[in-house]
């Protein structure tokens, strides 16, 4: 049962943060003999061994993979420090330049209001699942949140959950509904962020059509960009036309909760 519990905390950690199942085989060794307070200072020496890998080593060895941290500013955040402690913030410097570009002038053209990314990608080995995501395994995928307003229409930084994932700008009865299709034809999954939203933040804003579509556009011209994924019904609701805008698939996750957008 104790070897069960280590596979299964190994195996957990490294599919959450890709260093943490190694990280924490690190602190099994160093703590081997220790009899007293075990579990404590098990946890006590892994904290320590985690928090020094991936805020000083990591960011030093990503690099020799092709990929950096994502260069936070006053103009660009993580929705949430989890995103940054457990090493999902990496892209390829391309990537990097391309959301610098996209921050600044959204920073500009809304008088203040920050870029806020969500997952990216881990910092090393192409083709490592980022769950719960298809495809954030080479360095060249992100995800943003939408633009909200407040109740004067104002923009505002607030976002609606938690994590920034699960809730949904749902379809109208007269809009497309591309998640009842999905779900019908067997896709249970669609709508499974619903389910890792952590909790509804903020019932008080809305999403600002304007806000989001002018994002959109802004990272739409920027030619390394190839594609960028939103619902077949805000599309249609927000007057998108261009043909980077790409349907994800029935075996995706649902995107009406979050921008995702990727380079070539």
């Amino acid at each position: 049962m104790r070897l069960l519990a280590h596979i299964l905390i190994f195996s957990f950690l490294t599919l959450i943060t890709q260093i943490g199942g190694i990280i924490y085989l690190c602190a099994l060794i160093l703590t081997r003999k220790v009899i007293q307070w075990r579990i404590i200072k098990r946890l006590l020496v892994f904290s320590l061994l985690y928090f020094v890998a991936t805020f000083l080593i990591v960011p030093n060895i990503a690099p020799f993979f092709g990929r950096e941290r994502i260069n936070e500013s006053d103009h660009l955040r993580s929705h949430s420090f989890f995103y940054k402690l457990a090493n999902r913030n990496y892209v390829k410097p391309e990537l990097n330049q391309v959301l610098e570009n996209v921050a600044d002038d959204f920073f500009k053209n809304t008088n203040g209001i920050e870029l806020v990314y969500l997952d990216a990608n881990f910092p090393f080995m192409d083709q490592f699942p980022l769950l719960p995501h298809l495809s954030h395994n080479d360095g060249k995928k992100i995800d943003l949140s939408f633009v909200y307003k407040d109740d004067s229409g104002a923009l505002t930084q607030q976002k609606p959950s938690m994590s920034g994932y699960g809730v949904y700008e749902a379809s109208t009865s007269t809009e497309y509904n591309q998640n009842d299709i999905c779900k019908k034809q067997g896709y249970w999954q669609y709508d499974f962020t619903k389910y890792v939203s952590f909790g509804r933040l903020n019932k008080d804003i809305s999403l600002s059509e304007k806000g989001t579509r002018d994002l959109i556009n802004l990272i739409l011209e920027q030619k390394d960009v190839a594609k960028l994924f939103i619902e077949p019904h805000l599309k249609t609701r927000l007057n998108l036309a261009n043909q980077k805008i790409r349907f994800h698939g029935c075996q995706a996750v649902r995107h009406d909760d979050h921008i995702h957008f990727q380079i070539h």
